[in-house]
């Protein structure tokens, strides 16, 4: 195999497929990036077992086609280390792959494109179309939300479900929820194929890196077992999480009879505030609803207090409401309008934030005891 490659094309590339790519690996082949040709484009592919990416690049030379398999990390920071606007050269040479650019060359070690694993696809996969960003929005929406090795391994992802016309993202912990929809077109594919599927919180993270936040057509397909997301010159196909969710629509509260609406900005950069002196393990900040006014209050186990107050648009009894400090902040930052609606009952139960007249994205958060 012999290619000639923009520089900067090659590294764009590598950036794309290099986040699959652990640092320890079970198998040797599984750090390595797979470089394969037909002829007139180069194809770049890395995988896990769980999760694969590949992408293509067309500005290539290839006098010689063919595949092989080499150090991804190594190649991407080889690439790096050369100058903007280079011109690399990339051919293999018995068992080793040299890369040569100008009086500079590299020789690294090879492994077989042929022992090189992929994720089969799977038969009759169902497919709708949707613009980058709405896949974007709702993982950027829910996916602080996710449990972090938690046993429940099912709560270690991000759900989707298709419902109708709508695509709907949710995420817990357990002690909070995330969940956010978007429309589809009505003449989805997908319209009366009502399921649900576990993102690995992986594929979530990888997805958030990769797609755009623009109107770029999204191909989104799905089986039992993986998913396939083909944007641009990029596929991406993971497995999905075996297991079934929790009934989420049990834990978010209805009929909430108290409601404040509180200035985005000034109660998070409160809560911020009162963090510092929180309680390091519980992070622990009561949240007093009063009279035209939003109180908080966080101390420590040395006994220092920490008090804010901001204006809130609220009229009802007073209500104090213990909250984990970080969890409030989290919800705060994902949601984009000025004004944040709470709904809730008392200090007992769990309340809602949205921003206002978001009726799209429901932030259930737990109470706690301080």
């Amino acid at each position: 195999m012999k290619i000639e490659i923009p520089r900067d094309d090659l590294l764009g590339a590598l950036s794309i497929v290099a986040g699959v790519v652990e640092r320890r690996q079970t198998l040797p082949i599984l750090a390595n990036v797979l470089l394969e040709t037909d002829g007139e484009t180069l194809r770049l592919a890395t995988t896990d077992l769980e999760l694969a990416i590949s992408t293509q690049v067309g500005a290539a030379a290839i006098p010689e086609p063919g595949a092989v398999t080499v150090p991804a990390r190594k190649l991407m920071d080889l690439c790096r280390s050369l100058r903007e606007g280079a011109q690399v050269s990339v051919r293999t040479e018995r068992e080793r792959c040299v890369v040569a650019s100008g009086r500079t060359r590299f020789t690294l070690s090879t492994l077989p494109a042929a022992d090189f694993p992929s994720i089969a696809a799977e038969e009759g996969m169902a497919s709708l179309s949707l613009a980058s960003m709405q896949l974007r929005r709702l993982l950027d929406k829910t996916a602080f939300a996710m449990a972090q090795q938690d046993v429940r391994y099912y709560l270690n992802g991000v759900l989707l479900e298709l419902a109708g016309t709508e695509l709907v993202a949710v995420a817990t912990d357990g002690h909070r929820l995330s969940r956010f929809s978007v429309a589809l077109d009505t003449g989805s594919e997908a319209d009366e194929q009502n399921r649900q599927m576990i993102l690995p919180a992986k594929t979530v993270a990888e997805l958030r890196r990769l797609l755009a936040d623009d109107d770029t057509q999204l191909r989104f397909s799905w089986g039992e077992r993986s998913v396939v997301a083909a944007f641009g010159e990029t596929v991406l196909s993971s497995k999905l999480v075996d297991g079934k969710y929790p009934e989420y629509q049990r834990v978010i509260p209805k009929g909430l009879p108290r409601r404040a609406v509180v200035d985005r900005d000034l109660v998070r950069t409160a809560l911020q505030r009162a963090a510092i002196l929180s309680n390091e393990k519980y992070k622990g900040v009561r949240i007093n609803f009063d009279d035209g006014t939003l109180g908080l209050q966080a101390q420590n186990p040395e006994q220092e207090v920490a008090e804010d107050e901001v204006e809130a648009d609220y009229a009802g009894d007073a209500v104090s409401i213990g909250f984990n400090v970080g969890y409030l902040v989290d919800a705060l930052q994902a949601i984009d309008a000025g004004q944040v609606e709470v709904v809730f009952q008392d200090a007992d139960s769990s309340s809602i934030w949205r921003g206002l007249d978001c009726e799209r994205e429901t932030f259930v958060v737990m109470p706690m005891r301080l």
